[in-house]
């Protein structure tokens, strides 16, 4: 059977787009049901359970927090990873699995009932509902994603994005690992990464990315530098799309476009993007120690 990726979720999205003017977002956002989020936080340990959960370092804080959102595939075994090195620094690690809940097991292969509208929409829900807790500090939340997790963290900086999705809350800073900022077919295009942010964003990019290129990231980044739009940006040399997945090295595929797509986890970068990423949120929203 042929793979079909990332990109492909990207068409169906954009063919949606064309058929309905003036595009609604709130629609398209409500296309599946809210999720359920935990109640009370959770430790992780050594044998936790690969899900949707909330887990807080000790004491009272209140701390800041992390919603961590996922790739097009699920949750992965590297979300707890990235949870660890949040708890770590100090941090609520929020991790919320918008696939699971509804008995999605991928949004990479279309059609989806779950959209990158859903996802920014779960991503605010995430938001409001961390500030419901008296251990997390409510002007301190970020959020963290990943691939098509990373999309959504570029879509909730946007301000007319959050207007329609979130009137009552913004996220305090976003950091997307390998997102697509931009994509486009014969019938028009869709831009993730939107004229119109106004949250610090860090956008993280690798090289040899031929699934989402760096090269549809750089000149909006760019763009947006020289109005004094609040981003920054990486782009690692040699690095390819997901770097951070151990549990995908070596992974090759076919996309949509017949473009030959490899992983390869490289654990230098993985770290450094850890202290960039944390660097960044500290600047941003700093932890208490």
């Amino acid at each position: 059977m042929r793979t079909v990726t990332l990109c492909a979720l990207l068409v169906c999205l954009i063919t949606s787009l064309a058929v309905a003017q003036p595009f609604d977002i709130r629609a398209a956002a409500s296309q599946a049901p809210d999720l359920k989020f935990p109640a009370s936080p959770k430790t992780l340990g050594l044998f936790s359970s690969l899900e949707m959960a909330i887990y807080k370092p000790d004491g009272a804080g209140p701390f800041p927090a992390l919603v961590l959102v996922h790739t097009c595939g699920g949750l992965r075994p590297e979300i707890q990873d990235w949870t660890k090195n949040a708890l770590s620094r100090g941090y609520v690690a929020f991790v919320i699995d918008s696939l699971g809940p509804r008995g999605v097991k991928s949004v990479c292969i279309p059609p989806s009932p779950v959209n990158i509208w859903r996802g920014a929409k779960d991503a605010f829900q995430a938001l409001e509902h961390l500030q419901r807790f008296d251990f997390v500090d409510q002007s301190r939340i970020g959020l963290m994603g990943f691939s098509w997790g990373a999309m959504v963290g570029l879509l909730v900086n946007s301000r007319a994005v959050a207007e329609a999705l979130s009137p009552s809350g913004r996220f305090a800073s976003v950091a997307s690992f390998y997102p697509a900022c931009y994509f486009s077919t014969a019938r028009g295009g869709v831009e993730f990464l939107r004229p119109d942010t106004d949250r610090p964003t860090l956008v993280l990019m690798a090289e040899l990315d031929n699934e989402t290129p760096p090269s549809d990231c750089l000149p909006r980044l760019e763009a947006l530098k020289s109005k004094d739009a609040p981003v920054s940006w990486h782009l690692y040399p040699k690095a390819t799309h997901c770097w951070d997945c151990a549990s995908l090295d070596n992974l090759t595929k076919t996309d949509f476009q017949g473009n030959r797509v490899s992983y390869r986890f490289d654990r230098a970068v993985t770290k450094d993007s850890a202290r960039r990423a944390f660097d960044f949120f500290a600047e941003h929203m700093s932890a208490r120690k």
